[in-house]
């Protein structure tokens, strides 16, 4: 897994709001309820999803990999069809111009527009229709 080093993208995206286009994540706890903010901005505008970062803009760090894992289980088992996306992973060595420790990993996921309608799987196998508005992912 290769790490970026960009402190000022970083420092952009905690001036940013969350929003149509920007969603922040402290970890991925469930696939199921990411999907359906993959799902939504693939049929919005397209956006970026912070993980590793609080609603609150504080940098918590993840593990990576496993945050991946779950962005991957999360488009295959729930996202009808996958949306595409790429990833980037970058690495943070201080916030507030304070030196940390070890480094802590942020990880990026912008998923693309789409021309196509995505739907999220719902439990029962039913599919749904989602879009951004704002900064919620709502039935559409």
């Amino acid at each position: 897994m290769d790490f970026k080093k960009d402190n000022e993208f970083i420092d952009s995206l905690l001036k940013a709001e969350e929003g149509e286009v920007l969603d922040f994540k402290q970890n991925i706890n469930k696939s199921s309820r990411i999907a359906k903010t993959m799902v939504a901005f693939a049929n919005t505008k397209g956006g970026k999803i912070a993980i590793g970062i609080s609603d609150q803009k504080k940098i918590t760090g993840i593990d990576p990999e496993e945050e991946l894992f779950m962005i991957e289980k999360a488009n295959r088992e729930y996202c009808s069809p996958p949306v595409e996306f790429s990833y980037g992973v970058y690495e943070i060595d201080r916030i507030d111009d304070l030196e940390l420790d070890e480094e802590t990993h942020v990880l990026i996921i912008e998923i693309a527009v789409s021309s196509l309608e995505h739907k999220y799987r719902n439990p029962d196998g039913t599919l749904t229709k989602y879009i951004r508005i704002r900064d919620k992912s709502v039935p559409g």
